[in-house]
């Protein structure tokens, strides 16, 4: 009798409470309901560039099932983000040169956004001073700063280092990016 009842659940639709929450800024870009710079969509993730990135070509890869934590996210919606974050991951290092990422997902602490979402940054080049564009003509030389002392430091340093994404410089590296998918 029990094994009726677990392959009844099998490949279910998901509860309400998971389904997509009216409130959340991400479910209102799986909607289209706010914009964003789609790199790749299916059925289960979307991938857009953070419109606060910390380092250009910074990727957000969000299930499009409204779930606050990753410890409670489906083993399918799991599974297909792992899939994806491979995918953009290789795309986004051909499109940048540089092989170097940090691949991040906070959990309640850190987590400005409550719907579970992974960060794909590329971190900066070793050995060379960091572009702020990919767009050649218009990088410019950044200031060089001494190394933080304090994490209180690095966490105001690397706040103070965002910009909002311009957004022809966006469209440059979704190019890039598709054309490596």
């Amino acid at each position: 009798m029990t094994s009726f009842i677990i392959k009844a659940h099998v490949d279910r639709d998901p509860p309400p409470p998971w389904q997509l929450n009216s409130g959340c800024v991400f479910c209102k870009v799986i909607q289209n309901e706010l914009p964003s710079h789609k790199v790749l969509e299916d059925d289960k993730i979307i991938v857009i560039l953070d419109i606060m990135p910390l380092r250009l070509g910074h990727l957000l890869v969000i299930p499009k099932i409204h779930c606050t934590r990753l410890s409670e996210l489906p083993a399918g919606y799991a599974a297909a983000a792992g899939v994806v974050l491979t995918k953009v991951a290789n795309a986004l290092t051909k499109a940048i040169d540089n092989t170097a990422l940090n691949v991040v997902c906070n959990q309640e602490y850190a987590q400005a956004v409550p719907h579970v979402h992974f960060h794909v940054i590329p971190a900066p080049k070793l050995g060379a001073r960091e572009a702020t564009s990919v767009i050649p003509e218009m990088q410019q030389d950044q200031e060089k700063v001494r190394t933080p002392r304090t994490i209180r430091e690095m966490h105001q340093m690397e706040f103070d280092s965002r910009d909002t994404l311009d957004d022809d410089d966006a469209k440059v590296l979704l190019d890039k990016i598709r054309a490596k998918l």
